[in-house]
């Protein structure tokens, strides 16, 4: 399956463990030596759009990621990582 990044950024991350609804990606972090993604970016909880989140944002490996499907991507054995960037 290929997909683009607009692709998956419309799609809703879901945790297989208990149903919460995580969000919407809004950015990647990709490894640009190895060319594979590490981690799906997404707001913080209660934040729906990165607009009004500024800098900080979650952080989900990339194995973390069970399945990608049509609409939703399912997540599971993961620990929401939430931290702010170091953008300017």
């Amino acid at each position: 399956m290929t997909l683009t990044f607009n692709t998956l950024k419309d799609k809703e991350v879901i945790s297989v463990t208990d149903g919460r609804r995580l969000g919407y990606i809004c950015d990647l972090e990709i490894d640009t030596c190895g060319g594979r993604i590490n981690s799906i970016l997404l707001p913080p909880p209660g934040k729906y759009f990165t607009i009004f989140s500024g800098k900080d944002m979650c952080r989900i490996p990339w194995d973390c990621i069970e399945r990608i499907g049509s609409d939703i991507i399912l997540v599971k054995n993961f620990e929401l990582l939430c931290e702010r960037r170091n953008k300017p």
